[in-house]
């Protein structure tokens, strides 16, 4: 009996503390204003993170499948200029494009090339223009002075490309006057990709999946649906020859393949 009493005392012991946790966790509630848990301060709202005037950082998280690994590198081309930067059939890896190029804030991959290292498609650099463009099919970065901007290439023309002093080129177009421009066929194929975007607000994004990345088809859709406002957008070379490299946040991805050419970014 003496056992089976102290096992009610113990029972209504256990209620007892279990309501008045319970009248407690509802006055915090009621409470105006109060906070269990006090959000970070880290990154704002919009996923956003300055690491420079100028110059944001994203790394898209919400889809944990396909579109987990995004890192977007956002830039103000009134603060930060581009030149693109070609070594025909001598390609190099991301420490040595670094080691050539100490002073650049941001590298990423650029054109498609072939087993020689020789690029596909345009490659304006310094005024000076190697390769025969595409003027029919995917998209162009074009840089003159302080503008810079992407651009369809359907409906191109040589003249447009002869103004521009740093320029490169991909396929296909992903995204055209904000909607998706890709669908691609019904398999597609999931790897590591590199995109270049220009947003409503005239910015520039460069856009990085290092691991295995979405398809083109998801890649193209979730550009134009997600709130990064991208107005144009274009696939460059991607699988082994990814790679990116921020340095205000010592970001450095490296690709697998030596590269012969880049775009990179410099504080103006």
């Amino acid at each position: 009996m003496a056992g089976k009493a102290s096992r009610v005392c113990l029972t209504v012991s256990l209620l007892t503390l279990l309501l008045m946790v319970s009248a407690c966790d509802m006055q915090l509630k009621a409470l105006p204003g109060a906070i269990a848990e006090a959000p970070s301060t880290a990154v704002p709202r919009s996923g956003w993170t300055i690491i420079a005037p100028g110059l944001e950082w994203r790394e898209i998280t919400e889809d944990k499948d396909q579109l987990s690994q995004l890192k977007i590198l956002r830039i103000d081309p009134r603060q930060y200029s581009f030149r693109a930067k070609y070594s025909p059939a001598k390609p190099y890896s991301l420490a040595q494009w670094r080691a050539r190029e100490p002073e650049a804030v941001a590298i990423i991959n650029a054109n498609f090339f072939d087993p020689s290292y020789i690029a596909l498609g345009l490659v304006i650099s310094d005024g000076e223009a190697r390769g025969s463009p595409y003027l029919e099919r995917g998209g162009s970065f074009l840089v003159n002075g302080d503008r810079a901007a992407v651009r369809p290439n359907d409906g191109m023309s040589q003249r447009n490309l002869d103004f521009a002093e740093q320029a490169v080129q991909g396929f296909p177009l992903l995204v055209e006057e904000g909607e998706q421009a890709y669908f691609g066929p019904a398999r597609q194929q999931r790897a590591r990709r590199t995109a270049i975007a220009e947003d409503a607000a005239g910015k520039i994004l460069i856009i990085s999946a290092p691991l295995l990345g979405p398809t083109l088809g998801d890649l193209s859709a979730f550009l134009a649906e997600s709130d990064l406002e991208i107005e144009t957008a274009f696939n460059l070379d991607g699988g082994g020859s990814t790679l990116m490299a921020v340095r205000e946040i010592e970001y450095f991805q490296p690709s697998f393949d030596a590269v012969p050419v880049i775009l990179a970014v410099y504080k103006r």
